[in-house]
């Protein structure tokens, strides 16, 4: 992975220089010899954590290529996705863990440096999972309401941002200014601890996160770019069970990354891989940007087109 490693540097680079990033993490399993099991002396684990970045302009006909970064983190502290995104200014579009907040505050009276957009996948499947549970017809209507937005996003979806915003403004805005209407009036009237009344005060509690898209045709009305990004991981740990170390997490963040933003980029990352692993020692550094997935030709076309 060190012969990578310049080339897996520069994507993670050229995401975190976005202005708008996507962004979720999962647990996973790590070998910490340090401590032992209850019974007998194998070695036992902790819970470390892949953090996942995504920048993917696709859904608004962006030229930017889609990109995605992973890091490990051997804990998930607030201060690991802070440290990663030190640098970012832009939009953020991720769930609502406490960690991402301090990224968000303003300092001096002056604007945040990163905006929150919350995520309108993750509050319909807290009215689902009601409306499964109870076969609520409130939790009901709220998946209706939400439902109608995705039928208006799957239609611009592609669109170039002035169209997509223009759609927003004239369709979605009126339903989302109803829905929380509707919230503010139900929620008096159902019982305040139940899941229902929970999943209203997210909504109502974090309003401005969930209707930044309505401002921006390149935001999307959900965080499910992230999400997608993290399901490898969760996959993979199926089959490699946990990480040999601290440093087998950062090896695995890499991979996933060059491999991840490979897939991206509508290659087959066993050819890409292969093929720059044979040339990357004898390229030249001042042209690395070349080997990069979104910009990679295979030895065999770039002969073609040579000849």
């Amino acid at each position: 992975m060190a012969t990578l490693r310049p080339l897996i540097e520069r994507i993670k680079a050229e995401v975190l220089a976005a202005d708008r990033l996507h962004a979720d993490d999962t647990p996973i399993r790590v070998l910490d010899p340090g401590r032992r099991k209850a019974t007998g002396d194998e070695p036992g684990v902790k819970e470390g954590r892949i953090w996942a970045y995504v920048h993917d302009d696709r859904p608004w006909a962006g030229t930017d290529p889609p990109a995605v970064a992973y890091f490990f983190s051997p804990d998930r502290k607030g201060e690991h996705p802070q440290r990663h995104l030190a640098g970012f200014r832009g939009i953020l579009q991720a769930d609502a863990y406490a960690g991402f907040r301090k990224l968000y505050e303003a300092g001096d009276g002056a604007a945040p440096r990163v905006r929150e957009a919350a995520c309108w996948a993750h509050l319909r499947r807290d009215f689902h999972d009601v409306w499964k549970a109870t076969d609520s017809p409130l939790a009901r209507d709220a998946l209706e309401q939400i439902g109608a937005l995705y039928d208006i996003e799957h239609r611009i979806t592609g669109l170039p941002a002035e169209q997509r915003l223009a759609v927003r403004q004239a369709e979605s805005r009126p339903s989302v200014e109803a829905f929380k209407t509707w919230c503010e009036t139900q929620l008096p009237r159902i019982p305040g601890k139940s899941d229902l009344a929970k999943a209203m005060r997210y909504a109502l509690g974090r309003w401005p996160a969930f209707t930044l898209f309505l401002e921006n045709g390149e935001v999307a009305i959900d965080n499910n770019p992230a999400e997608r990004a993290i399901k490898p991981v969760v996959l993979g740990r199926k089959n490699f069970l946990f990480a040999g170390s601290d440093s087998g997490g950062e090896v695995l963040a890499d991979a996933m990354t060059i491999i991840e933003t490979a897939k991206m980029s509508g290659l087959n990352p066993e050819a890409y891989l292969t093929d720059i692993l044979a040339r990357i020692n004898d390229h030249k550094i001042n042209r690395l940007d070349e080997l990069l997935p979104w910009n990679w030709r295979a030895t065999e076309d770039r002969h073609t087109a040579a000849a």
